[in-house]
């Protein structure tokens, strides 16, 4: 028996990588079990693991008294002495090893089973151990089955969960196929250690370019913002913490390469990297790449930008469905407003007719207040006298007049 326990120790530990210490205890445990199960609970019984044998022996301590009064957990003086121990006194507690062959079938299948159920929850602590502190990694797996959507990868030593919600859209998966997946979560839950993945999350975009590209990994190149619609496109913004490297370069690759690895893992999604700018009006006409803007009008107050573009490129820098403007927005934070230079066009002319209708301003006047994007009657009324006298040739009074009869012009107007 000592070299099959020996063996059967061995072979778990390195095909399950459950420590050695926790199987013998484990087994210690059932055979404890197994043996009060035949003997009764009263019996004061101990489990020990012989090294040098490799096996488990049980003891049943029994107290050396004058007079026996429970045979279980009690033994004479007189016998003490003459079968145990020849040096034994009264109040000694000495052990008699106990034959574990007569538990009978019964009892050994109890133990069998308790065997393999701790051994379970030992590995699945030790699964646990493992992945607990992984989330935010990148895993390689084999696609096992499909329950109710969700996708069951095989990582080796457990399963995971890749959700439908975190599913790229429109990509096909079958069983045997090689997945790589981004952790999101890792649980200990009843049925045992329970890890989430996810192909839809923004951070997998970012953990596959630093596998790609070794400035990102290194830190010399921060991705400093992800946005991403899975399946559809993701915008990138990087920046380079050395002046000597070129951040959306070094993404891109020699002659694509690294961006090219990306994006075969996605299959069927787009990803623009745009240069991070301290700069906002920069940063943001970078975020709309590749569409050209000729022309941006900034508000501060309300963290929003009126994008102009040329005619023949405003479908491209708003995106189909709206999604490059959309996202860009996200990107940096900013509400974008795009449209085309005609469009423009006339909107300004119609602003700058309704600037000159207030009385008082003519069309010297008109044309600086419109370039200091002041191009509602609203905007005047509501304007910052030490903001509009900034302006050429707006001086305090003249600028006080200006906003008396902004504001007169639209109670008038009201009114009518």
């Amino acid at each position: 028996m000592s070299l099959d326990l020996k063996r059967v120790i061995g072979q778990v530990e390195r095909d399950r990588g459950v420590d050695r210490e926790v199987l013998i205890e484990t087994i210690k445990a059932a055979l404890l079990g197994a043996a009060r199960k035949k003997y009764g609970p009263k019996l004061e019984l101990e489990a020990h693991f012989d090294e040098e044998k490799g096996d488990i022996e049980i003891f049943q301590f029994k107290t050396v008294v004058d007079h026996v009064n429970d045979p279980d957990i009690e033994i004479s003086f007189k016998e003490a002495r003459k079968t145990l121990d020849s040096e034994a006194e009264l109040g000694d507690d000495l052990g008699v090893k106990v034959d574990i062959s007569r538990f009978g079938r019964i009892a050994a299948q109890t133990a069998k089973q308790v065997i393999i159920q701790k051994m379970k929850e030992a590995e699945r602590d030790n699964i646990f151990a493992d992945f607990k502190d992984r989330k935010g990694e990148l895993v390689n797996g084999t696609i096992q089955r499909f329950e109710r959507g969700d996708i069951i990868v095989n990582l080796g030593r457990t399963e995971a969960v890749l959700p439908k919600e975190e599913q790229i859209p429109r990509e096909t998966y079958h069983r045997g196929d090689r997945i790589r997946a981004y952790i999101i979560d890792v649980k200990n839950i009843t049925k045992g250690p329970q890890i989430f993945l996810s192909r839809a999350h923004p951070d997998f975009i970012t953990k596959l370019f630093e596998v790609e590209v070794p400035e990102i990994f290194e830190g010399i190149i921060k991705v400093v913002n992800l946005v991403r619609e899975p399946g559809e496109r993701t915008k990138i913004a990087v920046k380079s913490e050395d002046s000597d490297v070129d951040p959306v370069g070094a993404c891109v690759g020699m002659r694509g390469s690294r961006i090219q690895s990306v994006l075969q893992e996605l299959k069927v999604e787009r990803i623009d990297i745009i240069r991070w700018n301290a700069d906002i009006v920069k940063y943001v006409c970078n975020a709309l790449s590749p569409a050209e803007v000729t022309k941006v009008i900034v508000e501060e107050d309300s963290r929003s930008m009126e994008i102009i573009v040329p005619d023949d490129k405003l479908s491209l820098a708003i995106g189909r469905r709206g999604q490059n403007v959309r996202l860009a927005a996200k990107l940096t934070g900013w509400r974008i407003d795009v449209r085309g230079e005609t469009t423009d066009k006339k909107i300004s002319e119609e602003s700058f007719e309704s600037l000159c209708q207030i009385p008082g301003i003519g069309k010297v006047i008109g044309e600086i207040l419109f370039e200091g994007n002041y191009r509602l009657p609203g905007e005047l009324a509501g304007a910052n006298i030490d903001e509009l006298i900034q302006l050429p040739g707006i001086g305090e009074k003249r600028g006080k007049m200006i906003i008396k009869a902004a504001q007169e012009y639209l109670n008038n107007s009201s009114q009518q």
